[in-house]
């Protein structure tokens, strides 16, 4: 019998009422029953958070750095461990998922740093006649309790984007985290669970939708970080108008390969942005636009790098391709390319599934208004298309309702400078596709896929408000 493991409530560990259970997306064999918080507990929970939050807020600097320090220590130290969790859960190959895991280190180290290196400025204001004697001391404080609601594929790294900064800026907070994958923010609680930080300041509810909702509208929570569905995040910003919300939406992201660039380059990195995640991934490649005179070239290169992929178990060290998170997600991805076919694409690699995977999938002959490309079809599939100029691709790139990165490839400095300057993007990434992200950088999107910005130092100012206290009369 496979003992329930518990959830953090008030700095207990706690199993509730009925278990949630866990299985791999690869063969459906339980990796792990985790306990279901009680309606009490959730209560509980909130209002730890908003009483922790009177003292939180004024810890010292050195306390709060010192326990992400901690944490991102032992999450160095528990690499190997953590990744086969990830792998288990979420079914990202072991390749991928020891990635993630050394990210989640390093995005605590970041915001260690941030906060040690500090954010307060003082400024002169005697700049006018009436404002003699006067100086500036701006700082940051936070609004309040943080609710997080984090998704299935990064169950360890995007946990610690939103724990991270919330820790950081001295705000508690209480991650809901994907049902399917809830082991990576349990992992976070025991590393939490070995500082010195106060108890109420990360608690962990293993909670379905409804109750998150009802999370989600209570006036106690003055935060919430969101990384989801485009249809949720938006409900929830819609809910209470003076709630501060950060969404970290969905997206259907183009990269652009221009004659100039370097063809063996970008084959293999759009093979990767493409599917290294089966796809499941907001910042994936979707839309791959290629300059018409190296276009058929660049198909060559690109579909046989698509097919030396190797899809399979997750926990095979040289996979790079894993299951998709369930069946039905198998099937919808199915119908979308099916139905492309139906209306004139080509399948120039994949094009089809089996049992939990779905082969890595590179279309041609799309068109702008078939769901495989403006859609999300969060799967591992990619549309490739000729462009003429590159002004044509740039527009074709914003044809889109989602903005949330872009990969440009160019040897050409002034094209890179126009793609960042004309791409309704949250981030232009030359001569590398769509979906590379140093935790440190702000990350967000615009239009459909998303509000604010995540990466430490951005997550924390999304956490915090500007204050400034003027000195009058002072001899400056």
């Amino acid at each position: 019998m496979t003992e329930t493991r518990p959830y953090l409530v008030n700095g207990e560990w706690r199993t509730g009422e009925g278990t949630l259970v866990v299985k791999s997306p690869y063969d459906d064999s339980v990796v792990a029953e985790i306990g279901v918080p009680t309606a009490a507990d959730v209560e509980e929970a909130t209002a730890v958070a908003a009483e922790t939050f009177k003292t939180s807020q004024h810890l010292p600097v050195h306390v709060r750095s010192e326990a992400l320090d901690h944490i991102s220590k032992r999450l160095a130290q528990d690499i190997d461990k953590n990744a086969k969790l990830i792998a288990a859960e979420g079914g990202k190959p072991l390749k991928w998922a020891t990635v993630e895991a050394t990210r989640a280190s390093s995005t605590f180290r970041w915001a260690s740093e941030v906060l040690r290196h500090g954010t307060d400025e003082a400024g002169r204001l005697d700049t006018e006649a009436a404002f003699a004697g006067r100086m500036g001391i701006s700082r940051r404080f936070p609004y309040g309790p943080v609710l997080g609601i984090t998704p299935f594929n990064f169950p360890l790294n995007l946990v610690a984007h939103k724990v991270a900064p919330s820790l950081a800026v001295g705000a508690p907070i209480v991650v809901k985290p994907a049902s399917a994958t809830p082991i990576g923010s349990l992992v976070l609680a025991e590393y939490f669970a070995e500082t010195d930080l106060p108890k109420g300041m990360f608690q962990v509810l293993t909670v379905n939708s409804k109750v998150a909702d009802g999370m989600a509208r209570d006036a106690r929570f003055r935060k919430i970080s969101f990384t989801g569905s485009a249809d949720i995040g938006w409900y929830l910003k819609s809910l209470d108008p003076k709630k501060r919300v950060t969404l970290e939406l969905g997206g259907n992201a183009g990269v652009i390969v221009h004659k100039d660039a370097d063809l063996d380059l970008a084959a293999a990195r759009v093979a990767f942005g493409s599917y290294y995640q089966a796809g499941q991934s907001c910042i994936s490649v979707q839309r791959i636009l290629v300059q018409s005179e190296v276009y058929e070239d660049f198909a060559v290169r690109l579909t046989k790098q698509v097919e030396s992929l190797k899809t399979g178990d997750p926990m095979d060290p040289t996979v790079d391709v894993g299951p998709v998170i369930n069946r039905g997600e198998v099937d919808r991805i199915a119908e979308w390319v099916q139905e492309a076919v139906s209306q004139g694409a080509e399948v120039l690699v994949g094009g089809k599934g089996e049992g939990p995977l779905y082969y890595p999938t590179l279309l041609s002959q799309t068109r702008p208004e078939m769901k495989v490309r403006c859609e999300e079809i969060f799967g591992p599939v990619a549309t490739i298309s000729p462009y003429e100029t590159f002004e044509d691709a740039l527009d074709e790139v914003n044809n889109s309702k989602y903005g949330l990165q872009a990969g440009v490839f160019t040897n050409d400095i002034n094209r890179a400078f126009l793609a960042h300057r004309t791409l309704e993007v949250g981030g232009v990434i030359i001569n590398d596709v769509s979906a590379f992200r140093a935790d440190q950088m702000p990350y967000g999107g615009s239009k459909d896929s998303g509000f604010g910005r995540e990466g430490l130092r951005f997550a924390m100012e999304e956490m915090t408000e500007p204050r400034i206290m003027v000195l009058s009369h002072v001899p400056l």
